[in-house]
């Protein structure tokens, strides 16, 4: 019996409880004006206990394997939020996390929690698109004297415009799942049809454009 990996078995947990939706010949629309074919909420794994240990698992299985020197775990308001939570529970870690704005009364925090002046951090978003807001994270804790090591993130679209934003930045980022392993796992489910699989092969590469 084939085990299936951790790729896999996250794009289809997600598949599973509604949190992805692929929908190629009737595309949604973000909130950017982008017209597409899938639209990811993570939020869902929260009512989900099977999912969402699985997912703090896998988080917190790659940061025994490649991080482990973190201190600190960080999630991002708010979907990396309960994530980071969990994760830094399994880590018996402590854990903060990233306003997208600080607040704009009292003290005015950017980072809820003790402030990781010296310390190694990784943080913990749900979902990458551009990458904007999670390298944004990442600097505000490296601006507060930590030491970002990487994002970890749930999914990624897997845009190339994120990937070379990472690269640039030189933050290291590593996701559970991407969009390739859930075209493959939708497939194998039935979910979409094997003529969908070029159209939403082709749009990952021009988000911006495709269904101009």
């Amino acid at each position: 019996m084939t085990t299936l990996s951790l790729e896999r078995q996250i794009a289809e947990a997600l598949l599973s409880i509604g949190a992805v939706s692929l929908r190629p010949e009737q595309p949604f629309t973000w909130t950017s004006g982008i017209k597409s074919p899938i639209y990811c909420d993570n939020r869902l794994t929260m009512s989900h206990p099977q999912v969402r240990d699985a997912i703090a698992e896998g988080f917190a299985s790659l940061i025994r394997e490649h991080y482990p020197q973190a201190e600190v775990v960080a999630g991002t308001a708010t979907a990396g939020i309960p994530h980071a939570a969990w994760v830094a529970q399994k880590l018996s870690l402590p854990m903060i996390y990233v306003r997208d704005k600080a607040k704009g009364h009292g003290k005015q925090n950017l980072i809820e929690g003790e402030v990781p002046a010296g310390k190694k951090v990784v943080v913990i978003e749900d979902l990458i698109s551009t990458g904007g807001s999670s390298l944004k994270a990442a600097q505000a804790v490296n601006e507060a004297g930590g030491q970002a090591l990487a994002v970890l993130a749930i999914f990624s679209y897997q845009f190339e415009k994120a990937e070379e934003a990472f690269r640039s930045a030189g933050v290291p980022l590593r996701t559970l799942s991407n969009y390739t392993a859930l075209i493959d796992a939708a497939l194998s489910t039935n979910r979409i049809r094997e003529q969908d699989v070029a159209a939403l092969s082709a749009w990952r590469l021009q988000p911006e454009t495709y269904y101009a």
